[in-house]
């Protein structure tokens, strides 16, 4: 049988009369919203079961059967899924294409290995009296356990009683651990639950199916959050949690909301905010910003105002703005998330945050301006070069024109003077610009003081203190280990990327036992190193900025320039401040 695109398994699940068709089955009667009647699965006369046409599913709040049209076929009719989606398209008058390869998808164990962990956690969430934990934690959040069991929100007990329920199902430990709902122990080689204590959510890819998990933690350990490792049916950097529930909200509010974490999906949506969606465990991904775009052309980012949920969201701003797509910026107040604005006044104080949203590039300005960066002419410099990546973002003609006539002005430089700069002059005039002065290149390597530095910062007190103290993430110039500080700063391992995970490991594994040194002499030349980098970063800034600048502002930077190299050299002698390295000192 061949295989069904995407695309139209979602054309044949948005034309289906969901309604129409369970009745069929199913005496329905309207209530509100919603239809209810007696459940075709488990039987009884009492209403118990609902068809909800707004989320496209069916429940029954007794037996806990659900989902969508094609579910309702396969679980009624007993159909398989390619099946089940062809009878659909006949009766909505849809035609399959036949192409693609044939024969059974060869994942199709994958699937079913996960859709049974999940009906599993559910059912323990429901009656194991372990998850009396987890029941608790929900209540103390107002989520009841008919809203969870709708959500599919399940409980992972402790032990092995999960691999031994999937025994019994016949699954075989292979399918389980490439489906990642087993670890391999790294002592012994044992295969062991991977989710264990933890409250579930299931994560659906874009035909409604679970694919994988993200656990919260619910009594002691790390990390707080868990989820399922990337396997053949799963990546997390190409789905987002909610977007299968969310895509139909998206495109008829014209907008996506994306935050941070599965509260704050879940609560706006139960308020009636459905269009919310959050990546899962990483910063957002080119894949996620192409998926959105599938559904609208706006997106609200809706994350911390503390400093790391501002860098995600510039980082995400980005990300987004390359795709083409609008991009706003909404604040949080201080000390609030969308799960407790909604929990404490509703939708519509939520709906006011959003309203306030403002320009990606607009809020960026307005922390540069509140940080005083304007405000001198090496600030302006160091603003500029936080403005162009947005800018080169950007791939929108009118936006990115937008932007450059904004920051010509909030820097009170030239505009054409940013055109070249930002590399979109030459092109877009047809006249090459001068060549600039060549740059030396980012490390494409580790330095020894950076690696020191985190080693450091993993030994835990006092030296997380000391380290956090004394230098910041702009410090770190590789990038992986520039994302592992940042990831052990806010506590948060478990969101790194798969080259930053790696030597997050390999530093754990090191540790500063093996370096021969004392860790305060670690320390005092790690921080040394550091600042003269510092210093030399200054003199770059000041070099890139001398094109910019009057003949009275040149003659000031140069003296500037000359201070800060006298400075470094005669603070730090032996690393020369005039010289770029990669190496460690006194490596």
């Amino acid at each position: 049988m061949s295989t069904i695109p995407d695309d139209i398994i979602e054309q044949v699940r948005d034309a289906a009369d969901l309604v129409g068709i369970i009745g069929e089955h199913v005496e329905l009667k309207r209530t509100g919203s919603d239809y209810r009647g007696p459940c075709p699965f488990h039987g009884g006369t009492h209403r118990n079961f609902a068809v909800i046409p707004k989320k496209g599913m069916f429940y029954c709040f007794v037996c806990h059967e659900g989902g969508d049209v094609f579910t309702f076929f396969m679980k009624k009719l007993g159909m398989d899924y390619p099946t089940a989606v062809r009878e659909v398209a006949r009766r909505v008058g849809i035609a399959i294409p036949e192409r693609g390869p044939s024969g059974p998808d060869p994942r199709e164990p994958l699937f079913s290995a996960v859709a049974a962990a999940a009906d599993w956690f559910a059912r323990q969430l429901r009656e194991n009296g372990e998850a009396a934990i987890a029941r608790d934690y929900l209540a103390g959040r107002h989520l009841d356990l008919e809203t969870a069991g709708v959500l599919g929100l399940g409980y992972a007990p402790r032990g092995t009683a999960f691999l031994d329920a999937m025994k019994g199902l016949g699954l075989r430990d292979e399918v389980l651990l490439e489906a990642g709902l087993l670890r391999k122990r790294e002592e012994d080689g044992t295969l062991v639950p991977r989710f264990r204590g933890r409250l579930l959510f299931p994560i659906q890819d874009l035909r409604g199916r679970v694919v994988a998990f993200g656990g919260r933690i619910l009594d002691e350990g790390e990390p707080k959050y868990l989820n399922s490792p990337d396997t053949p049916i799963f990546h997390k950097g190409k789905l987002l949690y909610h977007l299968y529930a969310a895509r139909q909200a998206m495109r008829k509010a014209e907008r996506a909301i994306v935050v941070e974490g599965y509260f704050d999906v879940l609560r706006p949506a139960l308020a009636g905010i459905e269009e919310v969606v959050a990546p899962l465990g990483t910063g957002l991904t080119g894949d996620q910003a192409a998926l959105l775009k599938r559904y609208t052309g706006h997106v609200i980012l809706l994350y911390d105002s503390d400093d790391a949920g501002l860098r995600a969201t510039f980082r995400a701003g980005d990300e987004l703005l390359r795709y083409g797509l609008r991009v706003s910026v909404a604040t949080l107040p201080e000390g609030e998330d969308p799960d407790t604005i909604v929990q404490r006044r509703g939708a519509a104080a939520l709906e006011a945050v959003l309203k306030d949203a403002v320009d990606v590039f607009e809020r960026k300005i307005q922390i540069l301006e509140r940080k005083g960066f304007f405000g001198t002419l090496p600030g302006r410099r160091r603003a500029l070069d936080r403005l162009l990546p947005t800018i080169r973002a950007a791939q929108d003609p009118i936006t990115r024109e937008l932007y450059l006539t904004r920051a010509a002005e909030v820097a009170n430089v030239r505009k054409d003077v940013l055109e070249r700069e930002s590399g979109f002059g030459a092109r877009d005039s047809g006249v090459a610009p001068p060549s600039p002065e060549p740059r030396a290149p980012r490390p494409a390597l580790p330095s020894n003081a950076e690696k020191a530095l985190l080693l450091l910062l993993l030994e835990g007190e006092p030296w997380r203190s000391r380290v956090l103290e004394a230098v910041h993430d702009e410090d770190f110039e590789f990038p992986a280990y520039r994302a592992v500080f940042q990831a052990v700063a806010e506590n948060a391992p478990d969101r790194l990327d798969e080259t930053a995970a790696r030597a997050y490991e390999e530093l754990k594994a090191e540790g500063t036992s093996g370096g021969g040194r004392e860790p305060d002499q670690l320390f005092e030349r790690a921080v040394n190193w550091v600042e003269a980098r510092r210093i030399e970063r200054q003199v770059d800034e000041l070099k890139r900025a001398l094109p910019l600048a009057s003949v009275e502002e040149q003659d000031r930077m140069v003296r500037e320039m000359q201070r800060l190299v006298l400075e470094g050299n005669r603070r730090f002698p032996q690393y020369g401040i005039t010289k770029r390295r990669s190496g460690a000192p006194g490596s």
